[in-house]
């Protein structure tokens, strides 16, 4: 009931907002808005996971109905620690973007300290309405990441820092904040892409994720460069506050002549060319908050990307914090700023984007470079490049 009260209270001041900005009758409202909030959450009970989904895209009265935690789908986190005891943690907040999903828990006593964490395992959960409200919420879910401490503090990066915490970067998508100086985890953040998220959310089960159904494209036995040419590119930079950029680039492409090392370049952005280059809308922080306390990392940030194939079909999708790194020599004369770059790599694609820094309030992207890997392309393509 509190939840439902709370809930009623959001929305109850969204619409005062509104009235105040845009005053209008009764007669003008949409049939949506002139109905009680109490109505609202029980209409969007009824959805499935992925109607739900879309529909808190729709507009902020929605969101805020899609949030509410009576309602069908959230995430939990489960932390096993080396004695084999697990915790399971509510959420603590969640943001979504234009293309991608970010998830938080932070830690207060319910966090271990770093050493002490021996697996991290990511489910989403599906709550089962019954016919009778006396009866108890039944919950199924569906495991979406099982990660092994041990093996990932192999590759371990540290992408930024400020006065309270240290952001480690134990693989694309997921970071440890550290308190400073200490051991103890102030949060633990997840990013995931909007790709298929429904299904890795609702689709496995408590042990197995959700396998997606492999689609091969058409074969072609007559282009001599299928699979090289015909990509779109959406890349998006944001935090949990703004966005810093969203852009979008199509027909792009690789001759096969020009395979190096393993890998066909997509060029997105040109440094030789200064009328592609782009300005980003602020500069790259990564705000985050937990319990009483928050703070900002400098030259951190999101980046989601999604990458097309000819048929306009998802090929690679990828959504991971990312840092900026000082580039020691001047890429670019056309800018007599500081110069960064920021880099993704996995086994499949990597993602190379330098900027140039004019002021401390105007940045620009000067190339921004995929890469994609021969193998991921043959096997996509049923190629032999």
């Amino acid at each position: 009931m509190a939840t439902s009260n709370a809930v009623s209270s959001r929305l109850r001041a969204v619409r005062t907002s509104k009235r105040a900005d845009e005053p209008s009758s009764k007669s003008t409202q949409n049939v949506f808005e002139r109905l009680p909030p109490e109505i609202l959450v029980k209409i969007l009970s009824l959805l499935d996971p992925s109607a739900l989904f879309s529909i808190s895209h729709t507009n902020k009265l929605f969101y805020q109905l899609a949030s509410n935690k009576n309602l069908r789908v959230t995430w939990e986190l489960t932390v096993t620690d080396m004695s084999g005891h697990k915790t399971t943690l509510g959420l603590s907040w969640s943001q979504f973007s234009e293309t991608s999903l970010t998830l938080c828990w932070c830690g207060g006593d319910c966090l271990l300290s770093y050493e002490e964490i021996l697996i991290l395992q990511l489910h989403g959960v599906r709550r089962i309405a019954l016919s009778h409200p006396s009866l108890k919420k039944l919950s199924r879910r569906s495991l979406m990441a099982n990660l092994d401490m041990q093996s990932l503090t192999k590759c371990i990066q540290v992408i930024g820092q400020d006065q309270l915490v240290q952001l480690k970067l134990l693989q694309p998508g997921l970071i440890i904040g550290l308190w400073r100086h200490e051991s103890s985890v102030a949060f633990i953040m997840f990013t995931l892409h909007f790709y298929k998220l429904v299904e890795r959310s609702t689709q496995g089960s408590y042990d197995c994720s959700y396998v997606e159904p492999v689609i091969q494209p058409p074969f072609d036995d007559i282009d001599p460069e299928y699979g090289l040419h015909g990509y779109q590119l959406h890349i998006v930079l944001h935090n949990s506050e703004c966005k810093l950029m969203s852009e979008s680039f199509s027909q792009l492409f690789c001759h096969r002549a020009h395979i190096s090392d393993g890998w066909i370049q997509l060029t997105a952005i040109s440094r030789t060319n200064p009328s592609q280059h782009i300005r980003l809308l602020g500069m790259p922080t990564l705000p985050w908050k937990c319990e009483a306390l928050k703070g900002s990392v400098e030259n951190c940030c999101i980046m989601s990307l999604t990458l097309l194939d000819e048929f306009r079909k998802p090929f690679r999708c990828v959504t991971s914090p990312v840092s900026m790194e000082l580039e020691t020599a001047a890429v670019s004369y056309d800018y007599d700023g500081e110069h960064y770059l920021i880099q993704y790599k996995d086994s499949d694609i990597q993602v190379k984007m330098q900027l140039a820094k004019m002021n401390a309030k105007r940045q620009f992207v000067i190339s921004l470079i995929v890469y994609v890997s021969v193998w991921f392309v043959n096997k996509h393509f049923s190629r032999d490049y």
